[in-house]
């Protein structure tokens, strides 16, 4: 699994890379961040020890819904859905949808960090 690359900039560095991009003034290298934090609180608050760890056991065990996961991990589903969902918002996890159930995949375990 390739390792993603994650930025950490002031939201209005953001906002005005995004602009830049969108005007076509600039044209993102595929070495640059795809992810990207405002602080690094906010990213080890996203990447903590025990959300990694989570990250490794969804590569390994190939859950096939949350309240699998929930199982394996001895997580409450309601609180392990809340932080799916966050690191879904940031593209490190996939929420797929199958028939009744949602199945988490992990797109990264490794990440580069570039502040």
């Amino acid at each position: 699994m390739k390792a993603i690359v994650i930025g950490i900039m002031p939201q209005d560095k953001i906002r005005e890379r995004v602009l830049s991009i969108a005007r076509g003034e600039h044209k993102p290298k595929s070495s640059e961040p795809k992810i990207w934090f405002t602080s690094m609180r906010s990213l080890a608050e996203v990447l903590s020890d025990e959300n990694r760890a989570l990250l490794q056991v969804i590569r390994e065990t190939k859950p096939e819904s949350i309240t699998s996961l929930a199982e394996t991990t001895g997580r409450k589903p309601g609180n392990l859905s809340r932080t799916l969902k966050t690191m879904s918002n940031y593209g490190i996890v996939e929420m797929k949808r199958e028939r009744n159930h949602v199945r988490p995949v992990a797109k990264a375990t490794e990440f580069r960090i570039v502040a």
